[in-house]
C-alpha cells in the first residue's frame, strides 16, 4: 500500500465526521431560516433531545431489537436459499429457463405491493417480517451467485477435471473462491435491502419494531421520534453493510496480495 493510499485511509474517519458536522449545520441552517414548526421539521437539537428520551424509557432499544432480529433472521434465510438455488440455476441451463419468467416476474411487481398481502396470509407477527426481508433479499444475491459461478474461467474448470479433481474438490477449490468476490456483491447490496423489507412489513401490520414507531410518531405529529427510528434504520444498515465489508476484506485478502 502507498504512502498516498494510507494517508487517505486515515483520513477517513475525519473525513466522516466533517461530513456529518457539515449536514448537521445545513439542517440547523434550513431550520432557522425557514422557520418551520417542528411538526413538521424539527431541529437537530429536538432530535437529539426526543432520542435521548425513547434511549432513557427503553422504548428504542425494544423496537429496535424486534427490527434487528427481522432483519438478520429474513438476510440469512434470503441469502442462504438465493445461494443454493442460484448455484442450481448456475449449473443447469434447463432449470434457469424454467424459472427465469417467474423471477423476472417477482421483481416487476412492487414490495410494497405484496407486503399488505403476505402480512393477511402470515398474519402481522414476525413470520410475515421475515418474508419480506428475504423476499427482497433473495433476488441480488440470486444473480451475484449465478453470475459468479459463471464467471469461473473454463480452462481451470478443465484444469481440476484433468487432475481427476471429485465435484466437491472442485466447489470447495475453485468455484466458491472465484464466485466469492460476486457473491459478496450482492450480499452487501441484500444487507442494506433486507432493513427496507423489515420496515415495509412494520409500516403494513406490526405492533413493534422501528416501523411501528414510525407509524406512532407520524400519528402524533411527533415528527422527532420519526427522525430517530430513521437514523437508527440508516446506522442499522451502515452497520450490516459495514459488516459484510469487513467480511470481504477478510475472506479476499489473497487478492490483494
Amino acid at each position: 500500500m502507498s504512502t498516498l493510499t494510507k494517508r487517505i485511509v486515515s483520513l477517513r474517519p475525519w473525513l466522516a465526521i466533517l461530513s456529518l458536522a457539515i449536514f448537521l449545520l445545513l439542517w440547523q441552517g434550513a431550520v432557522t431560516l425557514a422557520r418551520l414548526p417542528a411538526f413538521i421539521l424539527p431541529s437537530p437539537m429536538d432530535v437529539a433531545s426526543r432520542f435521548l428520551k425513547a434511549l432513557a424509557d427503553g422504548s428504542l432499544l425494544a423496537h429496535t431489537g424486534v427490527t434487528l432480529l427481522e432483519v438478520l433472521v429474513g438476510l440469512l434465510v434470503g441469502a442462504i436459499s438465493a445461494t443454493v438455488l442460484g448455484y442450481s440455476i448456475a449449473k443447469s441451463r434447463l432449470l434457469e429457463n424454467l424459472l427465469a419468467p417467474y423471477l423476472v416476474a417477482s421483481q416487476a411487481v412492487p414490495l410494497v405491493a405484496i407486503a399488505p398481502l403476505l402480512v393477511i396470509w402470515f398474519g402481522p407477527g414476525m413470520f410475515s417480517k421475515f418474508l419480506i426481508c428475504a423476499l427482497i433479499v433473495f433476488f441480488p444475491v440470486l444473480i451475484n451467485t449465478v453470475v459468479g459461478v459463471r464467471a469461473v474461467p473454463a480452462a481451470l474448470r478443465d484444469l481440476m477435471h484433468s487432475l481427476r479433481a471429485t465435484p466437491g474438490q472442485i466447489l470447495t477449490k475453485l468455484e466458491i473462491p472465484a464466485a466469492l468476490p460476486i457473491f459478496l456483491g450482492g450480499l452487501r447490496i441484500g444487507a442494506a435491502l433486507s432493513v427496507i423489507g423489515a420496515v415495509v412489513g412494520e409500516l403494513v401490520g406490526s405492533d413493534s419494531g422501528l416501523g411501528f414507531l414510525i407509524n406512532v410518531g407520524r400519528g402524533q405529529y411527533d415528527t422527532s421520534l420519526v427522525f430517530v427510528a430513521v437514523f437508527a434504520l440508516i446506522a442499522m444498515a451502515l452497520g450490516l453493510y459495514g459488516i459484510v465489508a469487513w467480511m470481504e476484506r477478510k475472506l479476499l485478502v489473497w487478492q490483494e496480495r
